[in-house]
């Protein structure tokens, strides 16, 4: 540490030696050039000379008061040049005004002040310049990795500086290629930009290329889709820079590259919020997120801690998941009131406590059993937390007058072909309904997949393809909507703001993904080839799983709202009293371990899902009983 504040004294003592020396060397070149490079009269000389002990010491001041030694060297840039352009400037005019008062400026031409000027800004300016030219474009004795450049834009401009800039880089940038015609056959940084991006596979070849490197931070999917097929077909190591969020936000720098992800592949534009009006709609706020310790939980919390609430509850049931998230928001947001509470959406008594305690304004419920296959023998448990765990904090919200209350939902619900997407759709059915009976604000949040939640599909694959394969696909036709978990909490914020009560608010999740796709293209960014190197096995469907997933009910009439990325659904008003009454006998059911009137009152809250099941792909045996004539007659009057 004492060595780096050593150099970098020295280095700026250095700069101020240098500068003091110019001076003079200026002041007495401009009489030599007066002269066309001749002999200077003498007693003219002499005065020159004799004005050097105003010149230095009024000039030095000047240098020192407009900070030039603030800049460093290595970093020289335009500022750096017009900062040395205005003291010099400065200087010129206060030395003229002291050697007028004092000498009447006899002895001086007209032109030697004029030609003093210039010459120093080139005795100040280009060494500076030079030094940095010399820096970025540094000749590398080590050799190093051959470097393509895909993206001749501000990126990969920027790229290029700090590849050629950094000692220790193992990266030697030696082409450009860009799809911008008027680019071709210019450089930057001295780096030709030689061809197309379609054209990678061949300039890769003749340039002997080692490592390819995407800086396209801002291409859409499509895009990066196509180039990273580009790439493939080198067979190179290839790498992206940060993506663009992560840039602006300042979370990383440009040189700091990664491999390319499936969440690049798969993940869609960007989404324009209205952060002002999610920012003074959460700030000052208290606000209770469920679940917090899960995948769009903790997400949540860390999104919303960026609102600048009053405080946020966390309410989770895993010690450990809340923990992580405790300790990680206590240490990016040390100012944040933070209150954990570990237990479950099903204890009463807590949840009473906590509404009672907390007062929170806003709930995100977040809590939920989700993983399909394990919930269709686990009925009891998924109905106690995905059904009755939401109807106890919702009724809490109510009884102690939350402002909103957002229940987060999945494409699951819609015509659900097993137990875990039945239960969230009984619980947006209590939730619609009870929103007309309150004044709490109930709304509802519904889109599908996230892209690296616990129990998904990315993380599974990743690790069977770190096992050497299988990976394991249930069908070769199955389809799903996959989103990330940020822009899902984000859209989720939104809805939150745009809600007055009763909507089903459904994310707008692009086109469905096949999951096929999916495999083969996680197997490809490993570097190995699907089917040679990591074979894919279908192994069918699981218990409850369908071929493809749905995100609103053909009576959902679904409208566009005042963001491009959330639909409106309308939802299905059910009697009141009629729907307390069958889930009393669900909690009851519970109680008992009933698993057989389990099944009947799930049917008779959600009739679509007895059509389904008889439509779905393997269904277990014995999960739906036949419909009653109770059942039939309650769908003719709908859910």
């Amino acid at each position: 540490m004492k060595t780096l504040v050593a150099n970098k004294l020295f280095s700026r003592w250095a700069a101020v030696f240098h500068d003091l020396l110019m001076v003079p060397v200026a002041w007495m070149g401009s009489y030599w050039l007066r002269f066309n490079l001749n002999e200077v009269p003498a007693e003219m000389w002499n005065s020159a000379m004799g004005y050097l002990i105003v010149v230095a010491p009024v000039q030095a001041a000047v240098f020192w008061s407009f900070g030039l030694y603030r800049g460093v060297w290595r970093f020289a840039s335009m500022p750096d040049l017009l900062r040395i352009v205005r003291s010099i400037a400065v200087g010129l005019v206060v030395t003229l005004l002291i050697l007028f008062v004092i000498y009447r400026l006899e002895g001086i031409p007209r032109s030697v002040p004029i030609l003093y000027g210039l010459l120093l800004i080139i005795l100040l300016g280009g060494p500076r310049l030079l030094y940095r030219w010399l820096k970025d474009h540094r000749v590398s004795f080590s050799g190093g990795n051959r470097i393509l450049i895909v993206g001749a834009g501000r990126a990969g401009e920027m790229l290029a500086r700090d590849l050629l800039r950094e000692h220790s880089s193992s990266y030697m940038p030696v082409a450009f290629v860009d799809d911008k015609p008027r680019r071709k056959g210019q450089d930057i940084h001295g780096i030709p930009i030689v061809g197309s991006c379609d054209e990678i596979p061949e300039v890769a070849e003749r340039l002997e290329i080692d490592v390819i490197l995407l800086s396209v931070p801002s291409a859409r999917v499509k895009e990066k889709q196509h180039l990273v097929e580009l790439c493939e077909k080198t067979g190179l190591p290839f790498r992206t820079v940060p993506q663009l969020q992560d840039l602006m936000s300042g979370q990383v720098a440009i040189n700091q590259l990664r491999k390319v992800s499936i969440e690049d592949l798969l993940g869609r534009e960007s989404v324009n919020l209205d952060w002002k009006e999610i920012r003074s709609s959460l700030s000052g706020k208290i606000i209770l997120v469920t679940g917090a310790g899960g995948s769009i939980g903790s997400e949540l919390c860390r999104q919303i801690a960026e609102m600048e609430p009053a405080s946020i509850v966390l309410l989770e049931n895993c010690e450990f998941n809340l923990y992580l998230i405790e300790e990680e928001l206590n240490g990016d947001y040390p100012a944040l009131s933070l209150q954990a509470c570990l237990g479950d959406v099903r204890d009463v008594t807590l949840v009473n406590h906590i509404f009672k305690k907390f007062r929170p304004e806003i709930v995100f419920h977040a809590a939920a059993y989700k993983q399909v296959p394990m919930l269709e023998s686990q009925i009891r448990e998924a109905v106690r937390n995905n059904v009755l765990g939401t109807r106890l904090v919702a009724d809490a919200a109510d009884r102690s007058g939350c402002a909103k209350f957002v229940l987060i939902s999945t494409d699951k619900a819609v015509n659900p072909a097993n137990i875990m997407g039945i239960t969230k759709r009984v619980a947006e059915i209590y939730c619609q309904n009870l929103n007309s009976r309150s004044k709490t604000q109930y709304t509802t949040v519904r889109f599908g997949n996230v892209l690296g939640s616990a129990g998904s599909v990315v993380p599974l694959f990743r690790k069977q393809i770190a096992a050497g394969g299988p990976v394991t696909v249930t069908h070769q036709d199955i389809k799903r909507f996959f989103m990330t978990i940020p822009e899902a909490c984000q859209l989720i914020m939104q809805s939150a703001v745009m809600s007055s009560g009763g909507e089903i608010f459904v994310l707008d999740m692009g086109e469905p993904v096949r999951i096929s796709y999916l495999a083969e293209q996680m197997i490809r960014l490993s570097g190995k080839i699907p089917g040679e190197d990591i074979q894919i096995e279908f192994i069918g469907l699981r218990p409850g799983e369908k071929l493809f997933e749905e995100l609103f009910h053909e009576e959902e009439q679904l409208e566009p709202t005042s963001h491009e990325k959330v639909l409106l659904a309308s939802y299905r008003k059910v009697d009141w009293l009629w729907l307390t009454g069958v889930l009393d006998r669900v909690s009851e059911f519970c109680t008992t371990m009933d698993i057989d009137s389990l099944h009947e009152q799930l049917v008779m809250l959600v009739p679509e899902s007895a059509r389904e099941s008889a439509e779905s792909w393997e269904r277990p045996p014995g999960v739906f009983a036949e419909k009653t004539d109770i059942e039939c007659r309650d769908e003719e009057q709908g859910d």
